[in-house]
């Protein structure tokens, strides 16, 4: 977890906060001042706890708080948003018997988390979530671990209750992590083609592609991994808003996603394109370069002359697409006159 502190207000939830301390050195662990020890690594708080909660609530990712469940409510019900933005909220009773997942126990990572630290306390982890008990997919977290992003989460709510309550599910995937579910559920089917998913009597589906398919008449959860790589061949001037433009017309006329892109790939040149810089920042999108002499050894299927004169590989946006993705070629060289070629790779999992 990213940023996570302890609150302890209690004797025994202090010794708790210590030895998790030592368990976990990056942890912030925070008390009273009025109950001050010669305790290490603890943080003496003098302002009311009803203020510090609070404080800590909006600063961290993660808040451990070792006292009881319902004053943790009670104080941090007023400021709560919504499961994208609060921050895992976790629970430990002052005699360490239950380490209990309180909110944003999928996205905030508050059940993983709950689990890892009961191992280590020997407590007994309280997970409620309909999927975790019911050890089905959680509809919501799916490919988080390889950063899938969801195309559109307005219905992950619906479909986790029909994936929960065992009705029919339908699955169809073509790119990214095979390996995200070691087993389906009875309720959940794959299907080998979209066509397939279609035409069966799924209530919903999971799909896991970097297309973009028409509109199906069935309730969808559509995620995006990060599968493709954009090869840019361009000058030393060519704009941002031009390489933007570029990218954006070639996936809209082959109909793949934007959240998608995995990486900007190039030819390393003496002093780096600023409008690709600028446009990785822009899209917070990792830029590679790739040097001439490998990119001379890579088979693309649309070599130029005219850019081996001027670069020293026949090749750039295609040999750099299949190059980094170490994949499969899927959009051929586009053209962009005067000073822009986009290829793009999809990486083979």
């Amino acid at each position: 977890m990213e940023k996570t502190s302890v609150l302890a207000i209690t004797k025994n939830g202090i010794n708790i906060g210590e030895s998790l301390k030592k368990l976990f050195p990056d942890w912030e662990v925070f008390a009273p001042s009025k109950l001050t020890t010669e305790t290490t690594g603890i943080t003496w708080y003098s302002n009311p706890t009803t203020e510090k909660i609070i404080d800590l609530f909006k600063s961290n990712n993660a808040l451990v708080c070792i006292f009881s469940l319902g004053a943790v409510i009670r104080l941090i019900a007023p400021y709560l948003k919504d499961k994208k933005t609060d921050p895992a909220i976790i629970v430990i009773d002052d005699k360490t018997n239950f380490v209990i997942s309180v909110l944003s126990g999928h996205i905030g990572g508050a059940n993983e988390l709950t689990k890892e630290i009961a191992e280590k306390l020997e407590a007994l982890p309280v997970i409620t979530t309909a999927a975790d008990v019911n050890k089905t997919i959680a509809v919501d977290i799916v490919g988080r671990e390889f950063n899938w992003k969801i195309d559109d989460d307005s219905t992950v709510t619906k479909i986790s209750a029909y994936m929960v309550n065992e009705e029919s599910i339908g699955i169809f995937q073509d790119a990214g992590e095979k390996n995200w579910c070691k087993k389906l559920p009875k309720n959940v089917s794959a299907y080998q083609n979209i066509n397939d998913l279609e035409k069966s009597n799924s209530k919903a589906c999971l799909i896991i592609s970097d297309k973009i398919f028409d509109e199906l008449s069935k309730e969808s959860v559509i995620y995006r991994p990060p599968s493709l790589v954009i090869g840019i061949g361009l000058h030393w001037d060519t704009t941002k808003e031009t390489i933007k433009e570029g990218i954006y017309t070639c996936l809209k006329k082959f109909r793949l996603s934007p959240k998608s892109i995995a990486k900007l790939v190039s030819i390393k040149k003496p002093e780096d394109v600023q409008g690709l810089i600028d446009l990785g920042k822009e899209m917070e999108i990792p830029v590679e370069y790739v040097n001439r002499e490998d990119l001379a050894e890579i088979s693309a299927p649309n070599p130029s002359e005219t850019v081996k004169a001027l670069e020293g590989t026949a090749s750039v946006s295609e040999a750099a697409a299949i190059k980094v993705s170490e994949g499969q070629l899927i959009v051929e060289k586009q053209k962009f006159p005067p000073n822009l070629t986009i290829a793009i790779a999809r990486i083979m999992n």
